[in-house]
């Protein structure tokens, strides 16, 4: 799909910045050049309903120290403020207005990732 190149961007720069034994610092660090590669990849920013929408605030909350299980509720609570949002970038821009009312996929998926991230960290099933 369109997110494909996204994520795989995402990854690459993730493992190009990440330390072998990473603690807080370097992940938060580590991904903040993600989001930035991401970005430049799909030439979007904050705010034009993609993934960038949930990929930001889940790093301000890593900066923030906040936990595993409210990075979740974040990730998730931004997939959904992508619902009244317009789209401007990516494949659901071409749909202009009638992008309105629904979730950004790119975000869902996102959001998806993230949780099942943090699921898998903190051992849940």
């Amino acid at each position: 799909g369109a997110s494909g190149p996204l994520f795989g961007t995402l990854f690459l720069a993730l493992g190009k910045e990440i330390s072998a034994a990473p603690d807080r610092a370097n992940l938060t660090a580590a991904f903040g050049k993600a989001i930035e590669a991401v970005a430049a990849r799909g030439k979007s920013q904050v705010g034009q309903k993609t993934m960038l929408d949930v990929l930001q605030p889940v790093h301000d909350a890593l900066l923030q120290g906040k936990t595993a299980p409210e990075i979740a509720g974040i990730a998730d609570a931004a997939a959904e403020a992508t619902v009244p949002m317009k789209a401007r970038r990516g494949r659901a821009s071409f749909l202009g207005d009638r992008s309105i009312g629904h979730m950004d996929a790119g975000a869902r998926s996102t959001a998806l990732l993230v949780c099942t991230i943090v699921e898998t960290l903190e051992g849940q099933p």
